[in-house]
């Protein structure tokens, strides 16, 4: 099970899940994809597996991941303040994984129906999710 995180500005979010899911599932591979160098500096101290930076490396893991977590951002072309480009969006859109989708509700991008949560109450909900799908 390989899951990929991206996630950019300074990739706190991305930092907070992958200490989140290294704390329940130890033995998982993650591979982290910041938008800029320090989201993924951030990321690989957080505990991530192996991290890169960029439209590539986000094309490139997107193709072997199984579950793909990030902002819900990282669909649309141009979002995260136009860190998003529109062949990452389509590379995360495409990819044969679950995508689990934070609503962040910043960035221009408002998720109707969704209430504000904390953060950590957002990251909680990943933990579920993930443990709905990892046996």
């Amino acid at each position: 099970m390989k899951i990929l995180i991206v996630d950019g500005h300074g990739g706190q979010l991305g930092a907070q899940i992958i200490k989140s899911i290294k704390n329940e599932f130890p033995c998982i591979e993650i591979i982290a994809v910041g938008t800029n160098s320090a989201a993924s500096l951030s990321m690989l101290k957080a505990g991530a597996d192996n991290a890169a930076t960029g439209e590539n490396p986000v094309i490139v893991a997107c193709r072997s991941a199984d579950i793909i977590i990030g902002p819900v951002g990282i669909v649309i072309a141009d979002s995260l303040y136009g860190e998003i480009t529109p062949a990452m969006s389509a590379a995360v859109g495409q990819a044969d994984a679950t995508r689990i989708l934070i609503p962040m509700n910043k960035c221009e991008n408002i998720v109707a129906g969704v209430r504000d949560l904390s953060t950590s109450a957002l990251i909680d909900d990943v933990i579920d999710k993930l443990k709905n799908i990892i046996p």
